[in-house]
């Protein structure tokens, strides 16, 4: 079976993290390791780091994984953001070996000038330092597939395939797949044609070995768009059946199927560990459908 989990708040510690993906009844998890939306993080505080690593297995919750920032551009031309792009990643994969995570989930970029042909080639080239700065790691680098919005990269299975192949096919690459960016980017994983097309273009081109991770979110928007909101699960334009297909696959079996969608209004202390009624639904939606 897939392993059900969440994209969690860190905010009063990293470990609380794991505290409220408990709370939830997840079986694993996602998180940002620093903030998002800024270059440069704090440091991981030690006690917070052996607490985290303590909590996951007192919980059970496996796999864990971390999110990069989204100012992180690999596939820019612009020197300056390129290095600073590297240099984040490298910290990104720091901290997240430091946690004992399984990988950082990042979308592999936008082209910024010239060719999709180079721009893979650079983020390539930018995965490559980052992994030479630590070559002894095991943490990976998991690929998101992306929606497609203006020129960003990895919303096709080509794009994704290509890094790998430029990397000579590193072990410590992996793909994580967004139900919200498959249908976006044009696979109709809606309908069960499509669902088995878009599939079996995926393990001919990628590879099922590759596979790491599932972000599951609905769609706002209909196949094709290009356009990446998240919807909540069964409310938007995929529905039940393409996650019920899913978790029901034995070819996602063991992977962790992780929802990013919406969170209620806050209410309260930001380092707060209580219950989110939107992903107590989404949760228990996606577990009904697997135990089922």
């Amino acid at each position: 079976m897939m392993r059900i989990g969440a994209h969690m708040s860190v905010a009063g510690g990293v470990s609380l993290a794991v505290d409220r993906a408990a709370l939830h009844g997840c079986e694993a998890l996602q998180i940002f390791a620093k903030n998002a939306n800024q270059w440069r993080g704090a440091p991981l505080k030690r006690d917070e780091v052996r607490r985290f690593r303590r909590r996951l297995d007192e919980t059970g919750i496996t796999p864990a994984v971390s999110h990069a920032s989204y100012l992180i551009n690999l596939a820019t031309t612009d020197q300056v953001l390129r290095a600073q792009s590297v240099a984040a990643f490298i910290d990104e994969l720091e901290r997240a070996h430091t946690l004992g995570l399984l990988g950082v989930v990042i979308h592999p970029g936008t082209c910024t000038a010239g060719s999709e042909v180079d721009a893979l080639r650079q983020v390539a080239d930018g995965i490559r330092a980052a992994l030479k700065a630590h070559p002894r790691r095991r943490t990976m680098v998991l690929l998101e597939q992306t929606a497609g919005q203006g020129r960003s990269l990895g919303h096709r299975f080509e794009h994704l395939a290509a890094i790998i192949d430029h990397l000579d096919g590193s072990p410590r690459l992996g793909v994580c797949l967004d139900t919200c960016h498959l249908l976006a980017a044009g696979y109709d994983i809606a309908s069960a044609d499509g669902y088995a097309s878009t599939f079996e273009s995926f393990d001919r081109l990628v590879g099922f070995s590759r596979l790491q991770a599932v972000h599951a979110n609905d769609s706002k928007r209909p196949c094709g768009s290009r356009v990446d909101r998240h919807e909540h699960i069964g409310r938007g334009c995929l529905g039940l059946d393409p996650f019920r297909r899913l978790l029901h696959d034995a070819r996602f079996a063991g992977r962790p199927m992780l929802i990013e969608t919406e969170k209620s209004p806050h209410r309260g202390r930001a380092d707060a560990i209580v219950r989110d009624p939107l992903d107590t639904e989404n949760l228990e939606t996606l577990k009904r459908l697997r135990d089922t």
